[in-house]
């Protein structure tokens, strides 16, 4: 799939590309009106995925002022750190991968974009999720087999780079005591407990201005 990067002097790109520190996921509209206003950016496996589980959104229960946002996880996530106590935004915060230290937790519809691009699996999608006036272009609910899996290799179930099938932490917050997640499995989107005993996967991701 070829997408146009409108920042650096019309250069294409498609899904995939390694760029800007990172794996291009797609382009997202803060502005919700099918203008892209960034290209998302999936951190390496290697080096900015938390795949084991283990990280809390937060460790108590209760509200974190400016984490409301479904489309800009970074602002999301500066809240977080600023209030402290939250492992999963902080793991984001925390990295430097390849000169870029501006990786934070994703927002919901920044995820669906790159679930939508690089899903893992051949499986059957949620077709309740996928409606996204953020994306470029919008998008509506899932089909059972539309997005299909990834062509890009390495995203695929078994590469170097693939999603886990579980859910992932979103910089998006619920309510008080829940933070939605996302699962790579079929592009389903819930919430957890935010200091869940098990806690959920974390990749982080960022942004270029276009």
């Amino acid at each position: 799939m070829q997408q146009m990067l409108v920042g650096l002097g019309a250069v294409p790109l498609a899904i995939g590309d390694f760029t800007e520190g990172g794996y291009f996921g797609g382009y997202i509209s803060q502005n919700a009106n099918g203008v892209a206003t960034h290209g998302l950016i999936v951190a390496p496996a290697a080096s900015g995925y938390n795949s084991q589980n283990t990280l809390k959104w937060k460790n108590s229960s209760d509200s974190t002022y400016g984490t409301q946002s479904s489309y800009d996880g970074a602002a999301n996530t500066a809240a977080m750190v600023s209030a402290g106590n939250h492992p999963a935004a902080n793991y984001c915060n925390g990295l430097t991968i390849n000169g870029y230290s501006d990786w934070y937790l994703p927002a919901r519809f920044e995820f669906e974009i790159i679930y939508r691009n690089l899903k893992p699996t051949t499986g059957s999608n949620s077709t309740s999720k996928g409606s996204n006036s953020y994306a470029v272009p919008a998008t509506s609910n899932y089909s059972s087999s539309n997005p299909g899996q990834t062509a890009v290799t390495v995203f695929q179930s078994g590469g170097s780079e693939a999603f886990n099938t579980g859910f992932h932490w979103l910089s998006t917050e619920e309510d008080s005591l829940r933070g939605a997640t996302l699962s790579f499995s079929n592009g389903n989107q819930q919430d957890d407990f935010k200091n869940s005993a098990q806690g959920n996967l974390v990749r982080a991701i960022r942004k270029f201005s276009v």
